[in-house]
Formats: structure tokens, C-alpha cells, sequence
């Protein structure tokens, strides 16, 4: 695949040398159903992520335990060594239960582990970017993150991680966080049709973080929308590309990282980032989350 000229414009995470391409790739769905175990087809992922990387994706957002292990050794099968400027985003604070449920795991050892599984089986020797992910299974739960942010803290310290960034957070649990280290992001729940975070998006846009939603289609329950529909037909793209397209014009710090095992689809994702969506449209998709005339 030919490298494109436009993958959303860039952002500089502040505080580092990270520039990325707007437009990234989320590792999640290239472990088995249910984000558990090996994919149906092994060499497809392999040839997914070289594909976005061979078209100009520069970052991508893995965990370790998403398989668990699984899609970070594929990430290492299909890119290591990893070309200069690729950052790759990881994240700690969670396990995964023999009965596939997901748990937290916050605890000063648990995160230690988290993080030296991470370095294992991507075959790194320092990580990039370091998520925490704390709340609930699609939203922050009110309480101090100062404890396990503070080991992370440590790690940094230690030189095993560059930088740290936060998820599932509220703004009260940012402004705590900020004053234990520098954070570089905030990775919540976010999309067309969820808007809860329209405020602190504007806030964080105000300080140069960047932020990063999960989910940007809808995740386990993919976006569905007659609005979303009137916009792909009258601009001649999917519902997914218009989603995908809103979110690149919402705010100049957002990072995208749809997620998908496909090289087909891997490629309708990027070609949204090309994809201009006039201000009437924009003002129906609005309507979808309720927005209230922010901009």
C-alpha cells in the first residue's frame, strides 16, 4: 500500500518529540473473540499491522492483556525491529480471569508485572507510552488514582517508561494525576453518539493533551444512526468513515485508533482521514449526542 500524504494532520504529545499522524491503529481485535486467544488467522493480523504501518500509521494502541499476551507478540512478530517513529501506546491496570472476565489489576506488583509483560513481549526495552486504566468497564468511578499512578511514576523514573498517560478518567482524577507527573494523554470513552466528555475534550485541547477515545465506533455495539447513514450517502462514504471523519474535525488533539483484523477494512478507516465534512453535516451529527451548539 502506498504511504498517504494525509492521515488527519499531526499532534505532538506535549512535553516529548512524539509527533504522530492523527490517524493510528488499536491492536485490540487482532486476538481471538472476545479479545481472548489467538486469531482465527495469525498471518492476516501480521499482515494488517504492516499494512497500516506501510500506509504512514505512526502509533498504535495495544495491551498486554488483551489475548492475553496475544497482540503484542503479533505486534513484535509483524514489526520488530521497529521502524524509527512508530510509538507504540500500552496500557496497565487490568487482567484478564480464567472465565475471560476483565479485573483490575492495581495493585504496586500487578502494575510492575504489567508493565515488564508489556516490555517482554513486544521485545522493548523501554515503553513509549504507558496508559493507566482505572474506573469502570465504560467509564471513570469516582476515587484517587494517586496510588497506582505513583508506581508508574516510579518506572519512568527508572528509565523503563518514556512517558504516562491516563484512561477512563475523570477531570478531578487529571488534574490529580498532573501533579504526580507530566501526562501526555487521556484515552475515555468517546464517539459521535457518547458525548459525556464534550467539555473536557475542549479543556485538555486548551493544554495540549491530546485525547484519545476508545471506542470510536461504538465498540462492542457498533455506532448505528439514520443521520450517520443521510451523511455517507450525501458525501459518498460509509457510516464508519463519517464517524471516524467527525471525530478528526471535533477537536486538533484527538487521536483515532479504530481497530480492525481486516486489511480491507484497515483501509476504509485511513481513507477517512481524508474524508471533509461540511459544517451542515456536522451540525446533524452533532444532534446524535445532543450536543449543545459548542461550536
Amino acid at each position: 500500500m502506498t504511504k498517504q500524504t494525509n492521515l488527519g494532520g499531526t499532534f505532538t504529545l506535549p512535553g516529548t518529540s512524539m509527533t504522530l499522524n492523527r490517524m493510528g491503529y488499536g491492536a485490540m481485535q487482532l486476538a481471538g473473540p472476545q479479545v481472548w486467544g489467538p486469531p482465527r488467522d495469525a498471518d492476516g493480523a501480521v499482515a494488517v499491522l504492516r499494512e497500516a504501518v506501510a500506509a504512514g500509521v505512526n502509533h498504535i494502541d495495544t495491551s498486554d492483556f488483551y489475548g492475553p499476551h496475544v497482540t503484542n507478540q503479533i505486534i513484535k512478530r509483524a514489526l520488530h525491529p521497529y521502524p524509527g517513529g512508530l510509538v507504540i501506546v500500552t496500557k496497565v491496570g487490568a487482567r484478564r480471569g480464567e472465565d475471560k472476565s476483565w479485573i483490575h489489576a492495581l495493585s504496586r506488583q500487578e502494575l510492575i508485572d504489567g508493565v515488564h509483560d508489556n516490555l517482554r513481549n513486544l521485545g522493548l526495552e523501554r515503553l513509549d507510552v504507558v496508559n493507566l486504566r482505572v474506573g469502570g468497564v465504560m467509564g471513570p468511578s469516582e476515587g484517587s488514582i494517586e496510588e497506582p499512578l505513583t508506581v508508574l511514576a516510579e518506572l519512568k523514573g527508572q528509565g523503563v517508561i518514556r512517558h504516562l498517560g491516563v484512561s477512563n478518567v475523570s477531570p478531578a482524577q487529571l488534574a490529580e494525576a498532573r501533579k504526580i507527573t507530566e501526562i501526555v494523554c487521556v484515552q475515555n470513552f468517546y464517539n459521535v453518539a457518547h458525548r459525556s466528555d464534550d467539555g473536557f475534550i475542549d479543556d485538555l485541547a486548551g493544554q495540549d493533551i491530546a485525547y484519545v477515545p476508545f471506542f470510536p465506533l461504538g465498540g462492542f455495539s457498533p455506532l448505528q444512526s439514520s443521520a450517520l447513514d443521510a451523511a455517507a450517502a450525501a458525501l459518498q462514504a460509509t457510516p464508519m468513515q463519517v464517524a471516524l471523519a467527525w471525530l478528526l474535525q471535533r477537536s486538533p488533539n484527538m487521536l483515532l485508533i479504530p481497530g480492525t483484523s481486516s486489511v480491507e477494512h484497515l483501509r476504509e478507516n485511513l481513507k477517512a482521514a481524508s474524508l471533509q465534512i461540511p459544517s451542515e453535516i456536522v451540525a446533524d451529527l452533532d444532534a446524535i449526542g445532543g450536543a449543545s451548539g459548542r461550536r
